[in-house]
């Protein structure tokens, strides 16, 4: 694979070069703001690691490969039901695909949806998203968010009316491809630029399942930019797995913002990855609203997952909890760096963030970095870290009783990172997620090619 030396670069001249045909193959809602946001990424570049919120991955090393680019919008014929084989049992979801960046128009559940419901591509719906679009994901504040901007042709849509409850979880299968079915021709790296629109009106419910899985064992970059509306009242549960595999770089960017007395509970889980690099900004601008931000990463071999998170506390009386738990193993890397910003009218806050972790050999590596930036004097605010081994103790008492070292290793693990899989509030999600992690403690998601739940 071909590195560029100057990383952005490339994209400056790609934009510059087949501008014409990213318009010509995009809705013009999001052509609006796609020339504003390359003026961005051109000013800005790629992060240096010299950037607080980037410290932890080399985002400059991660885009300078030459990825092949889908500006054509050529069809990469593939079934998603044959290339995604692992549904989570009795969940009793609604199916949706994406695969690499466009939405999957063929063969959407029918008649399953409350009337004004809407989910489909940003493409079909331009009055509803030219009023959402790119405000929340400010691309003058971040480089990733203005590549996704100035080169994202498509994306998904959900729209819940005012006081409507979508009863059936809402599942997304993120699938990335590059070599067309059956066939030996040699296709290009892949980078996919996806993007996510979710709007929920006052009262509004949903919950949300994104799943990444790779069906090809090609070298993907994948950006993703999601943004999030939460009206007065309303509650979204959004979930993301990734079990992709250690060719995937993943970056992905959430934004939300949540009015009065809404609530949101946020879960990122890794259990298979390459490279992976979550970040998540959250505001409270409502009063009375409630967030909580729960994520687990499994992680060994030389994989990289870090997290950011930023929540902004505006308004009064509003809530925040967050746990993250890493184990990691070999030469893994992990980084967490959480932040929360409690603003000077925000009385009556309270906010608690918690990052623990387990690094099982002395080559991996956890960086951890929690923050509070309080500027109202009426909070209960709090934060801890820590970072240690498998506690000798018990591991010296269930091998007096019997149980092999590995065995007994595999067990603390699965205790320690099950804490965060118990507060999934889907539990068909949870009863599977808890299998799908002692299997990834075994080592046996590795014996699959492409997407590895499926055996």
């Amino acid at each position: 694979m071909m590195i560029t030396p100057n990383s952005e670069q490339q994209y400056i001249d790609l934009y510059k070069q087949c501008r014409t045909m990213i318009h010509e193959h995009s809705s013009d809602v999001m052509n609006s703001v796609r020339d504003e946001a390359f003026k961005d990424f051109a000013a800005s570049g790629f992060p240096s690691r010299k950037v607080e919120r980037y410290k932890y991955t080399d985002i400059q090393k991660l885009f300078g490969p030459d990825y092949g680019v889908n500006l054509n919008r050529l069809q990469i014929p593939v079934n998603p039901y044959e290339a995604f084989r692992c549904d989570v049992p009795n969940l009793s979801t609604s199916l949706y695909f994406v695969v690499n960046d466009m939405f999957y128009h063929d063969d959407r559940p029918k008649g399953h949806l409350p009337e004004g419901v809407v989910i489909g591509s940003l493409r079909d719906y331009p009055e509803l998203v030219a009023k959402y679009y790119a405000k929340l994901a400010k691309t003058s504040e971040d480089a990733v968010t203005a590549l996704n901007t100035m080169l994202a042709q498509d994306g998904m849509l959900v729209y819940v009316p005012k006081n409507v409850k979508v009863d059936r979880a809402i599942q997304v299968i993120n699938i990335l491809k590059a070599t067309p079915s059956n066939s030996q021709k040699v296709v290009s790296d892949l980078m996919v630029n996806r993007r996510v629109l979710i709007i929920l009106e006052e009262g509004a419910e949903i919950k949300m399942l994104f799943c990444d899985h790779a069906a090809d064992d090609r070298n993907f970059l994948a950006t993703q930019v999601i943004e999030a509306y939460v009206g007065a009242s309303a509650s979204l549960d959004l979930y993301c797995l990734e079990e992709t595999h250690s060719k995937n770089v993943r970056v992905s960017n959430v934004y939300i913002d949540q009015q009065r007395d809404s609530r949101v509970n946020h879960n990122v889980i890794t259990l298979h990855n390459g490279i992976t690099r979550n970040k998540l900004d959250l505001t409270l601008s409502g009063e009375g609203a409630e967030c909580q931000c729960y994520g687990c990463v499994i992680a060994d071999k030389q994989q990289h997952v870090d997290n950011n998170t930023l929540i902004v506390h505006q308004a009064p009386h509003c809530s925040s909890s967050e746990l993250y738990k890493y184990v990691l193993d070999d030469k893994a890397t992990g980084a967490f760096a959480g932040r929360v910003l409690v603003e000077q009218g925000a009385q009556k806050t309270t906010s608690q963030m918690t990052n623990q972790n387990l690094t099982a050999t002395k080559e991996a590596r956890m960086y951890t970095q929690p923050m509070l930036e309080i500027y109202a004097d009426d909070v209960k605010c709090s934060h801890g870290s820590t970072v240690g081994q498998l506690n000798d103790a018990a591991l010296f008492y269930m091998r007096q009783r019997g149980i092999s070292l590995e065995e007994a290793k595999l067990l603390l693990q699965d205790a320690f990172i099950n804490e965060v899989v118990d507060m999934m509030q889907l539990s068909p999600l949870r009863d599977r997620l808890h299998y799908l992690v002692e299997k990834r403690f075994r080592g046996e998601l590795n014996k699959c090619a492409g997407c590895k739940l499926c055996k």
